[in-house]
């Protein structure tokens, strides 16, 4: 047994029992794969895949039982690599962050120029995603930290920590109807046609749950991934917007008017999540402790590798 069989073993699955796929994505050829597939099950004496004749359909379930070991072996040979890298080059490295266009376009600019300047030797990657992808790139390794509002909570293969609550607010042209209201209402509100965020994104199911609890059905005309098209297209008159307050600058938006909504909609939390069991490298853990003091490394550890010494 190898780590390149095992390596193939989870790219299998990864991508569908596709072994053109696999062997591109591990550089290989798709003999190659084929063979390194059949010496493991030789060795094993279990086959590890369904076949009809040479395609792969699925997995047997010696080889459902077999994948999530295979992952944890692959996850703690890559800990490995990052703890020699820590103690060889404590200052040099790859911090990987995954998070939704919200927060990597207005929450996070002044935390990674800061951290920036503090390790130059890092090479920081700051990826967008929606979160079920951003729980797909941290459980799969792609990720070291990943910042959202959704499906990080949810996930048992994570550990998260809350960063800070925010309610939504409704975004409208400085010279709207509303921007003169001196407090809103639900149904104020679903007078007008709306433009918010993708049933996946910031809150969203939270916005519906509380219309139709005031038995309300709003005209939402555009769903988006982006609050910089929310505004965008606020400021076109498609409609009056509902985002995320931090996305609002009072600088770059002096056309449009934020109108707080605490009193309307239920409070969301924005979560820092990380893979249980993942090592996380010094200068990881002091772009966490510049989200969030408390964050120290041992009160994370405790979470995030159980049984580790203080």
């Amino acid at each position: 047994m190898n780590f390149q069989q095992l390596r193939i073993i989870r790219e299998t699955a990864r991508r569908n029992y596709n072994l053109t796929e696999v062997a591109s994505a591990l550089y290989t050829s798709q003999s190659g794969v084929s063979k390194h597939i059949k010496d493991l099950e030789d060795e094993l004496g279990v086959e590890l895949f369904v076949r009809r004749g040479k395609r792969l359909l699925g997995m047997t379930e010696p080889g459902k039982e077999l994948l999530p070991i295979v992952e944890r072996m692959l996850h703690d040979a890559a800990n490995v690599r990052r703890l020699a890298e820590q103690f060889a080059n404590r200052d040099e490295g790859r911090l990987s962050i995954v998070t939704t266009h919200t927060q990597a376009r207005y929450k996070l600019p002044e935390l990674v120029a800061a951290f920036r300047a503090d390790f130059p030797k890092v090479h920081l990657e700051l990826h967008q995603s929606d979160p079920p992808g951003i729980v797909a790139q941290l459980v799969e390794g792609e990720a070291d930290i990943g910042i959202a509002t959704e499906a990080l909570a949810q996930a048992p293969e994570l550990v998260s920590f809350p960063w800070y609550s925010w309610h939504h607010a409704v975004v409208v042209p400085v010279e709207h109807r509303l921007a003169k209201a001196p407090r809103l209402t639900l149904p104020m509100i679903a007078e007008y046609p709306i433009v918010t965020y993708h049933e996946a994104f910031a809150g969203r199911r939270k916005l519906d749950s509380a219309f139709a609890a005031a038995g309300l059905s709003p005209d939402v005309v555009l769903a988006a991934i982006d609050s910089d098209v929310i505004k965008t297209y606020v400021e076109l008159g498609l409609g009056i917007g509902i985002i995320a307050p931090v996305a609002y600058d009072p600088q770059r938006d002096r056309n449009l008017a934020l109108l707080p909504c605490d009193h309307l909609f239920a409070s969301n939390t924005t979560s820092i999540a990380l893979r249980r069991g993942h090592y996380l490298r010094s200068f990881g853990y002091a772009f966490l402790q510049r989200c969030l003091p408390e964050l120290t490394p041992q009160a994370v550890r405790e979470q995030l590798l159980p049984g580790a010494a203080p």
